[in-house]
């Protein structure tokens, strides 16, 4: 019978699968989506950026579900977060937000 030497950490992050991340999604609303969606839009909108629309539409699909009382599609607001990360000036703050939102709704 044969052992399996094991010559890693043994302490340490243990969680399999996110990378070496430890995302916390408790106590998240609604509301600090919202937020971020404010920001993005407001950003966007001051910068005369192409991706304004995609913001607007992005931040009404997060009202529409929340007075709804459903989630949000999570298909439309993939495509327009990609949208607006893939014409986002470098160093503008977009990409920061975009990020905080993907963590917000667990995308």
């Amino acid at each position: 019978m044969g052992t399996y030497n094991f010559h890693g950490p043994i302490s340490g992050q243990s969680n399999f699968g996110d990378h070496g991340l430890n995302q916390i999604f408790q106590g998240r609303s609604a509301a600090e989506a919202m937020g971020v969606a404010d920001d993005l839009v407001r950003l966007l909108r001051a910068e005369e950026s192409e991706q304004g629309d995609a913001a607007v539409q992005l931040r009404g699909e997060l009202a529409r579900a929340e007075s709804e009382g459903r989630s949000v599609d999570e298909g439309r607001v993939r495509g327009w977060l990609t949208t607006i990360r893939e014409g986002a000036a470098a160093g503008s703050g977009a990409l920061a937000l975009v990020a905080s939102l993907k963590q917000l709704l667990g995308l």
